[in-house]
């Protein structure tokens, strides 16, 4: 159950540790994870004493476009308050799974993952519980301790997270990177990635301490419908 946790809470989104699996490439739907340009590394550090002019200019430059690319992302993100779509997750031992999931801001989300699977995962605003539906159990954790509540927030803003370590962009993708240490448990990282045009989203990964990955790619995203409020329901 827990390595499942881990797996749902990384997917949009989530949590704890610890899989003795081997790291599992990115999957076949899912684009390689960019790597980090040297003008970035070159606009993050800022120019050397001594640098000539032509590369303070580049690093102003990438700068401005990382900037940018941060504002078009949060004008997307505070765009909508309700989304609807499909998720296909892959976990740290290559399993696919898939399902339909529903997010009401701030902070509400529900994964229903189609059979065999028969885990449920729901966030209510203040608690994220991973159930069983076959056995009636579930595990709660508080939302604010998942990596889910980058993504629930009501107001997004990257300029202002201080967990944001990279914010990249080439023709295809835009990219933002989310790291944060838990004390007693180690660094989580979450990636994710948008449409470099429309900025709509498309996948995110989450990385645990011990560097598996679970990737979660979406499609058939709906901003229009508003679901249910009742669906987000945890019953302790």
């Amino acid at each position: 159950m827990r390595s499942m946790i881990r797996i749902c809470a990384a997917a949009l989104l989530l949590l704890p540790a610890g899989l003795a699996l081997a790291q599992v490439p990115p999957p076949p739907f899912a684009p390689v994870p960019p790597k980090k340009p040297a003008s970035m590394r070159t606009a993050q550090a800022g120019p050397a004493a001594g640098a000539d002019s032509g590369i303070q200019v580049a690093a102003v430059a990438n700068q401005r476009a990382a900037a940018e690319t941060v504002q078009r992302i949060n004008d997307y993100f505070n765009s909508f308050k309700t989304m609807i779509g499909d998720f296909v997750q892959v976990d740290p031992d290559g399993t696919r799974q898939q399902g339909q999931f529903y997010i009401l801001k701030p902070g509400r989300v529900l994964f229903e993952y189609e059979a065999p699977s028969r885990i449920e995962l729901v966030a209510d605003g203040r608690s994220v519980a991973v159930r069983d539906k076959k056995l009636k159990t579930q595990d709660i954790t508080p939302l604010s301790a998942t990596p889910l509540r980058f993504l629930l927030s009501e107001n997004f803003n990257l300029a202002r997270n201080a967990n944001v370590t990279g914010v990249y962009q080439d023709d295809i993708f835009a990219t933002v990177v989310i790291e944060e240490k838990q004390p007693m448990v180690g660094t989580y990282r979450l990636m994710i990635m948008f449409d470099a045009k429309t900025m709509q989203l498309k996948q995110w990964t989450v990385t645990d301490p011990q560097g598996y990955d679970t990737t979660v790619a979406v499609s058939n995203l709906d901003t229009s419908q508003r679901p249910d409020p009742m669906m987000f329901v945890i019953n302790r």
